[in-house]
């Protein structure tokens, strides 16, 4: 089965960077700016309304002429929200996130935000998988115990 997205939320933390639907454009690229991430879920009353990325900034504010500064983010958000569960594992994830052409994925647990996950931290811990699998089978082969 694989690692599944609750492993990944245990080793990077269940934090998630959030903001409402009137806040503008602008203040909320200050705040992904502010946590170093490339996106930012808009919410409402605890339920995620959707998600602003910088490739919706690119797409609906720069392409488009309007004005960061007066554009609400609920204008522009991608609104079409694909989730996943702390059970779903890492290779379904990037399986979704590929076929949808996103790169995060809001984590839910019975209608509740959970966290979330990137393209980025589903292909490193499945390097690390991959690299702990190596190393092992590499001590197995040339008879080094691990240490």
């Amino acid at each position: 089965m694989g690692t599944q997205v609750r492993h990944l939320l245990r080793r990077k933390g269940t934090t998630v960077v959030t903001t409402s639907p009137n806040t503008t454009v602008y203040e909320a690229i200050g705040t992904m700016v502010d946590f170093g991430v490339g996106s930012i879920l808009v919410m409402r009353d605890g339920s995620p309304l959707g998600i602003f990325t910088e490739r919706d900034y690119l797409r609906r504010i720069a392409l488009q002429g309007r004005t960061s500064k007066t554009t609400r983010v609920d204008e522009v958000m991608t609104k079409d929200l694909l989730t996943v569960t702390p059970d779903t594992s890492l290779n379904t994830c990037l399986s979704l996130m590929s076929e949808a052409r996103c790169r995060h994925l809001p984590v839910m647990i019975e209608g509740r935000l959970a966290g979330i996950v990137s393209m980025g931290d589903c292909v490193k811990a499945l390097l690390r998988e991959a690299e702990a699998t190596v190393d092992s089978l590499t001590n197995y082969v040339t008879g080094r115990s691990p240490v």
